[in-house]
């Protein structure tokens, strides 16, 4: 029979390791195990919404399958797909098991708060995963900055102040992965640092002040071309 030292230790080691998967309160998660009721449009459930009928004319851009969430952007669409779910902190790590098919394809994790009007469609910050690389982004204060994004989208030239306030901003690490992998991706929002994880271990931290808005209201999945997700948790870090 064991001592009651060893079942303590035994505990203390099992209970730390929790503590290490667990980092917070966990706020939201879906292993998508469920299915459509029919195959015309978008039906992800759980909270999910999507915009497809705003910019692929109500083609369908995401597929419930074998357990995961296929998303892929539709041809007549004018936007990548974005799947969307309310995810409410100030510091919090999110944890996404998903797969690349094509070298081509890519998949975002889009923080963004859609009270803030500083910034076009509340983007904060975001990751951007791909085959060959991957990308952080403040973008309150970098692309999104309403003013800079006005600018761009009338073709005009950028002032010294918007070009000084774009340094900075955005930080591309490279970062090979294989095609039809799964991986599982963990972006953590800490003050004004984010950080990226691929399989536990770090492939990017980006320091910028945008960041650290107060709140992150919503969870973007940004997806150009394809990608297939599963396990997705989302913790606030109190």
């Amino acid at each position: 029979m064991k001592s009651s030292l060893t079942l303590f230790f035994a505990a203390l080691v099992a209970s730390s390791a929790f503590a290490a998967d667990e980092p917070g309160r966990l706020i939201f998660e879906d292993s998508f195990e469920r299915n459509e009721s029919q195959e015309k449009t978008d039906e992800p459930g759980n909270g999910w919404g999507t915009n497809s009928k705003s910019r692929a004319k109500g083609n369908k851009q995401v597929d419930l399958r074998d357990g995961a969430l296929y998303i892929f952007t539709h041809a007549e669409a004018d936007h990548a797909a974005s799947v969307t779910h309310p995810a409410e902190f100030r510091d919090g790590v999110v944890r996404v098991k998903f797969k690349l098919e094509d070298e081509r394809d890519s998949l975002g994790l889009n923080f963004a708060d859609l009270q803030c009007k500083e910034v076009h469609a509340g983007h904060l910050c975001a990751v951007r995963i791909g085959v060959k690389d991957v990308q952080l982004q403040d973008l309150k204060t970098g692309n999104m900055r309403l003013d800079i994004r006005e600018a761009r989208q009338a073709k005009q030239p950028l002032s010294a102040e918007q070009q000084a306030a774009l340094k900075g901003k955005s930080k591309t690490t490279p970062n090979p992965l294989e095609v039809g992998k799964w991986y599982v991706a963990e972006a953590r929002i800490a003050g004004d640092r984010l950080s990226l994880a691929i399989d536990g271990r770090p492939v990017g931290e980006l320091a910028s002040p945008g960041i650290a808005h107060p709140t992150k209201r919503m969870l973007r999945l940004a997806v150009p071309r394809n990608a297939v997700v599963d396990d997705v948790k989302i913790w606030s870090v109190e």
